[in-house]
């Protein structure tokens, strides 16, 4: 049986962090990549880092894993600063991008982790029991002595796993790691990151997708333009957010429809094909006055219901955040 990590109780805590990049020449933009960003994830939390592409993600998982400088504000992992602390945080975490990026192509699977091992200051012995026992973890044992060209993307994600693995981190940095798998493999994927939480790992999941969100993270913060937005759990963000209610209505006499469209907080008021109509509410209260219309206009049938974390995300984020 694996033993869990005894580590202290938050793993991650980021305060008022800001990035911004100043523009190269006089007639470039200044972006503000973070601004004034502030979350804790506590040990053992798969913590989701939801938004669309240009959020902020990759910048804030590359402050935290000391690869970037923020421009003000603090970050600790593990209780260790990662500007002041950069080498006690780097023995304690591991980093794994999406795509294709870190991988060397004409060396095998098993090669690359023994590389990786040597950059951890892992003897060859210990390196080469390490990578064995990895890829075999990960699925990869069969494919071990392939060159890495030869994978398909979702062998690659595996390896790229086992890669932030090598130095047995105890805060994984996962940068969009399912990105251009197929559905079979980006399941087994996450199972595995199940796994490594179950034996006391901490994870930050960077993610544009909404599905893994809700399937894999214990919290998720949702974050756009380098803002934060909300944290909370998948099922509590949708509770939080209440007053984004959607009502299916039957039996409504359109006069009666149209009551409701001028009701403040109501959204819209469509046909749905199956539904009958649908009604969205976007401000606290309107519920009520809602349903108190439908009820003394004799409506046959309706339904409440709290919206899904993608229909959060949407409300919240709008369809920007859908072009991915």
């Amino acid at each position: 049986m694996r033993s869990r990590i005894e580590v202290p109780v938050e793993a991650v805590e980021v305060e008022e962090i800001t990035r911004v990049f100043e523009p190269r020449r006089r007639s470039g933009t200044r972006v503000v990549a973070l601004d004034e960003v502030s979350l804790t994830v506590p040990t053992g939390e798969i913590h989701g880092l939801l938004g669309p592409n240009g959020a902020g993600k990759t910048t804030l998982v590359k402050i935290l894993s000391t690869v970037l400088l923020p421009t003000s504000g603090k970050a600790r992992v593990l209780g260790h600063d990662v500007v002041d602390e950069t080498e006690a945080v780097r023995p304690l975490i591991g980093i794994v991008f999406g795509g294709e990026r870190g991988l060397y192509w004409r060396l095998s699977g098993r090669q690359n982790l023994e590389y990786w091992g040597a950059l951890y200051k892992l003897s060859s012995r210990e390196a080469k029991e390490r990578a064995q026992q990895l890829l075999e973890r990960v699925g990869m044992a069969d494919k071990a002595d392939e060159r890495v060209e030869e994978y398909s993307r979702g062998m690659k994600q595996r390896l790229h796993l086992a890669r932030g693995l090598m130095g047995d981190g105890k805060v994984l940095f996962l940068d969009e790691p399912t990105t251009g798998m197929d559905p079979l493999a980006a399941r087994e994927f996450r199972a595995l990151i199940g796994e490594l939480r179950d034996e006391g790992r901490t994870i930050l999941l960077a993610t544009h997708d909404m599905v893994e969100a809700e399937m894999v993270c214990d919290r998720v913060t949702l974050i756009d333009r380098g803002k934060v937005i909300a944290t909370e759990s998948p099922r509590t963000l949708g509770q939080v957010l209440s007053r984004f209610q959607r009502i299916d209505v039957e039996g409504v006499p359109l006069v009666v429809l149209d009551e409701i469209r001028a009701i403040r907080g109501v959204a819209s008021v469509t046909a749905v094909d199956g539904v009958g109509t649908r009604i969205e509410v976007d401000e606290e209260g309107a519920t009520q006055l809602v349903l108190e219309r439908l009820v003394s206009a004799g409506a046959t049938s309706v339904r409440t219901s709290l919206p899904s974390l993608e229909e959060v995300y949407v409300q919240l984020i709008g369809e920007r955040g859908m072009e991915i």
